[in-house]
């Protein structure tokens, strides 16, 4: 770094540390953030739904939410009883654990369809932030409680593990009764959280193969799950030359358009449109009929494409070859570590935690951990869309 770049960086540090302690306002012991800082509220007029103490706002939401919609109550219906916040309701909380969860977190860097994929592409992360997008778009429009719909939303896809849907069958012989990502989310991956009844039962129950969730919110969450990735999962495809625009079903153009925006409308406009006349949570036959054409094409083009079954076939022997050894090795997994616990070696309680080390762990540190703990050739890893 020459002489001139070294003083502009030292100013710019300067005044970076100079706004350490803020800056004292007309209030007497008041700290704000910027020297000419001016904002402010008329504090005697809080009639507003996101305003108030957290009882003054659940009276306010009660008043605005449907018939139907799910009401936030005091902490909530969680499995361990906890004093209610002061400010926030019981699905804000939920929330907010989500978003700060470590789960949630390596979500980052686990495969929406393509393994390491290209920096503009989807991971579980993006995937979970545009469901959560289009589920609050739907349920703010009907009427529904909007933190619950998005703590669904953000938490729907914790249970997941590296690889995408491959680690469900790669798991699956070591979890009685199969491993599926949305029970896994709710029972093991998010059970630290202490999450409400109902956001719980939406993350469990977000699958269409599942039971349906027990409220409005949670089949939201459905629904936007599935809107969400066959939009974006088709957009991912084509970017990476998988697909072209023209090559989309026919009657999805002509009903939802070609570009994502249009179609993510189209659906959620549907879904708003549908609920808002009939009161049930769904969609216009019409429309419905397109969604169901579309995942189909991605079905046939993008996921069971030669080279998204190889992908899977060396995700699902990797992911079980680290589980086995795990389980062999069950003083190697750090949890087991920090509790100074002692587990036996190739038992059932070894192979749990195995299993749940292995479930969490990212796309690149289970290939990581592959080559550094069980020489694995690095030819066989997966590698996304590169082979």
């Amino acid at each position: 770094m020459n002489s001139v770049s070294s003083e502009i960086a030292s100013e710019r540090n300067r005044r970076w540390a100079a706004t350490m302690e803020g800056h004292e306002a007309s209030a007497e012991d008041v700290v704000v953030a910027h020297r000419d800082s001016h904002a402010s509220i008329d504090i005697t007029n809080s009639s507003s739904t996101t305003s108030g103490t957290r009882v003054e706002r659940e009276a306010q939401l009660n008043q605005s939410l449907v018939i139907g919609a799910t009401r936030s109550s005091g902490a909530g219906h969680r499995l361990r009883e906890e004093e209610p916040d002061e400010f926030r309701t019981c699905f804000e909380r939920d929330r907010d654990r989500i978003l700060h969860s470590s789960s949630f977190r390596r979500l980052a860097g686990k495969t929406q369809v393509f393994v390491f994929p290209e920096d503009h592409m989807r991971t579980r992360l993006t995937h979970a932030l545009e469901v959560a997008q289009v589920a609050t778009g739907i349920a703010r429009a009907v009427g529904l409680n909007v933190a619950l719909t998005e703590a669904i939303a953000l938490g729907h896809d914790c249970g997941h593990g590296p690889g995408g849907h491959a680690s469900e069958e790669a798991l699956d012989p070591f979890v009685q009764g199969g491993f599926d990502h949305a029970t896994w989310g709710a029972d093991v991956s998010l059970a630290p959280l202490n999450l409400c009844a109902e956001t719980l039962d939406g993350i469990r129950n977000h699958s269409w193969s599942r039971p349906a969730p027990m409220t409005p919110e949670g089949e939201v969450v459905s629904w936007a799950d599935r809107i969400a990735y066959v939009c974006h999962d088709f957009e991912d495809a084509v970017s990476a030359g998988i697909v072209n625009m023209g090559d989309l079903d026919p009657l999805v153009r002509e009903r939802c358009g070609e570009r994502r925006g249009q179609q993510l409308g189209a659906f959620i406009n549907a879904m708003i449109r549908t609920i808002r006349t009939t009161g049930v949570i769904g969609m216009d036959a019409r429309h419905a009929e397109a969604l169901a054409a579309f995942r189909s094409f991605n079905y046939q083009s993008i996921y069971l494409r030669d080279a998204s079954r190889q992908q899977a076939s060396a995700v699902v022997t990797m992911l079980r070859a680290l589980v086995e050894y795990f389980a062999e090795h069950p003083s190697m997994i750090p949890d087991v570590k920090e509790r100074g616990e002692v587990l036996e070696p190739a038992t059932p309680e070894a192979l749990e935690v195995a299993v749940a080390y292995v479930a969490g762990m990212t796309d690149r540190f289970a290939c990581r951990s592959a080559v550094t703990l069980l020489a694995w050739p690095e030819e066989q890893l997966p590698n996304g869309i590169d082979r």
